[in-house]
C-alpha cells in the first residue's frame, strides 16, 4: 500500500472526527493536495502536502506514511507531520466578539428580584403598616 484515499487519510490522522466529516469538507473545496483541490476519492501518497481549511486556520500537514485505519493520537506523528505555521495557529486564541454586552447590575431595568424588594418597599410607605412587625 503506497497511496490512500484523501478522506480516510483525515480521518486516520485524527484532522476529522468523522470519515463523513472529511468527505464533506473536499466536496465543499476545504481540501487541497500540492495546491490542488481534492474529491474525496483522490489517492495521496507519501510526500505530499494537505491543506485543511477548518473555520479561521488553515492547517498544513504532510503526509509521511498511507494510513487506512485511525490511529491513537500519540501515533498520529508517525504518519503526518504538522506544518502548520504558529500565526495560523494564533488565529484560534483570537478575541471572538460576541453581541451580547455586559450590563453592570444595577443599570437598566431592575431584575425580577430586585423589583419585588421595590414593590413591597413602595407598597409599606403608602400603606402605613409597619413591616416585619416593626412599629413605627
Amino acid at each position: 500500500m503506497d497511496a490512500t484515499r484523501i478522506d480516510k487519510y483525515l480521518w486516520a490522522i485524527r484532522v476529522f472526527k468523522t470519515r463523513t466529516d472529511a468527505t464533506d469538507a473536499c466536496k465543499g473545496n476545504r481540501i487541497t493536495v500540492n495546491g490542488q483541490g481534492v474529491k474525496p476519492s483522490r489517492e495521496v501518497k507519501a510526500g505530499d502536502v494537505i491543506e485543511v481549511r477548518k473555520g479561521p486556520v488553515l492547517y498544513r500537514y504532510r503526509m509521511l506514511a498511507p494510513l487506512e485505519k485511525r490511529v491513537g493520537a500519540k501515533d498520529v506523528s508517525n504518519y503526518a507531520e504538522n506544518l502548520t505555521p504558529e500565526s495560523e495557529m494564533a488565529k484560534l486564541h483570537a478575541p471572538v466578539e460576541s453581541f451580547f454586552i455586559y450590563r453592570d447590575r444595577g443599570s437598566g431595568r431592575p431584575t425580577k428580584k430586585e423589583r419585588r424588594e421595590m414593590d413591597s418597599l413602595y407598597d409599606s410607605f403608602f400603606d402605613g403598616s409597619p413591616e416585619d412587625g416593626d412599629e413605627a
